[in-house]
């Protein structure tokens, strides 16, 4: 940032070309971005997380590999900085219904350019909050099923974005926990029905499909409360034999460290959808890479471009994970063919 001169200050003639050539620069990329130079573009997101959590203020770095750390990087790429030509605003719904109401309720009044949502309950809540204010979801599980868009080719309406893994991923999750675990009788599945897809339904008649040729028992383990991780954790680890699957949920992403403690008490193995659960210290987890692209649909469209023009994406690329250091504490030996298979093994 240049420092304003003095009125007193006499400044050389050559520090005037630079600056006037500067600020001229300056004032050609804001035009150059749709903008104006007394306008600065708000970028808005919600997030689940409590802004105290450790991975909310990770991704606040542009070097972070996060979502928003990624999102912040990839418009800088593109030509936006923050605190010259856009303002990023971040509010958190964690805390319950109401908090989500009022998080929700502050960025509309920011009358921002365009909102980034994260899970699929403040994907709604935001929906159902404004009909003209640009939305771009980063994950959605079911985007036609949830009522957000009519089509992924053809949106409509003011929403867009991206999902992040299909209803199938049930049955390879629990394909990949029992390669790992191949003595278990029975597969616990931990979700809040308030958070996940179709309270839990999106994934289930995958699992239950895989667990009938499988020969194993499904037994759903729905929680709604951070009090009930233990004790619902707690009861897989009696006979007979269990392992669980922890579905996508932004509940339990925010409750990651308790749910992860749990398992490591009772020494049950959990898999799980995100990578964010292994670098809290999970066993394995399988799932989409979570690349950030929102970058490309947000710079689209504080250039103009209408977000029910942009077709919804689905992941390119998933990747498996696996803490060998974690198997070994539980117990387990992860069979070769299943770590040859790994995208990163941690120790």
């Amino acid at each position: 940032m240049i420092e304003r001169p003095a009125s007193a200050r006499v400044v050389p003639a050559v520090a005037r070309r630079d600056f006037i050539r500067l600020a001229g620069a300056t004032a050609a990329g804001f035009l150059a971005l749709g903008s104006t130079p007394d306008r600065m573009r708000i970028v808005a997101t919600i997030t689940s997380l409590s802004l105290d959590d450790e991975l909310t203020k990770r991704s606040m770095t542009e070097a972070a590999t996060t979502r928003l750390g990624g999102l912040i990087a990839g418009l800088r790429q593109r030509g936006w900085v923050e605190g010259v030509n856009y303002r990023f605003e971040i509010r958190s719904s964690f805390g319950g219904p109401d908090k989500i109401k009022i998080a929700v309720q502050e960025l509309i009044d920011l009358k921002p350019d365009v909102i980034l949502t994260g899970s699929t309950v403040e994907t709604a809540a935001v929906i159902a909050a404004t009909k003209t204010i640009p939305i771009v979801f980063a994950t959605s599980n079911d985007p036609i099923g949830n009522g957000f868009v009519q089509s992924l080719a053809h949106p409509g309406g003011n929403v867009t974005g991206f999902t992040s893994s299909t209803a199938e991923m049930g049955g390879k999750w629990l394909q990949l926990i029992k390669e790992a675990v191949p003595d278990i009788e029975r597969i616990g599945v931990l979700f809040n029905p308030v958070s996940t897809p179709r309270g839990g339904r999106y994934y289930l008649d995958s699992i239950e499909q895989e667990a009938g040729v499988s020969g194993l028992t499904v037994v759903q383990a729905p929680i709604g409360t951070a009090a009930e991780i233990d004790g619902t954790i707690g009861r897989f680890a009696k006979p007979p034999k269990a392992a669980m699957i922890s579905l996508v949920d932004s509940f339990l992403v925010a409750n990651r460290q308790a749910i992860i403690a749990a398992t490591a008490k009772y020494r049950v193995p959990m898999i799980y959808p995100f990578h964010y659960f292994i670098d809290a210290g999970g066993l394995m987890s399988y799932g989409p890479t979570l690349e950030v692209r929102s970058a490309d649909y947000v710079d689209l469209i504080l250039r103009g471009t209408r977000a029910g023009d942009l077709p919804v994406q689905s992941p390119r690329k998933y990747e498996l994970l696996i803490n060998r250091t974690v198997a070994k504490a539980l117990g387990l030996t992860i069979p070769f063919t299943l770590l040859a298979r790994a995208d990163e093994i941690r120790e």
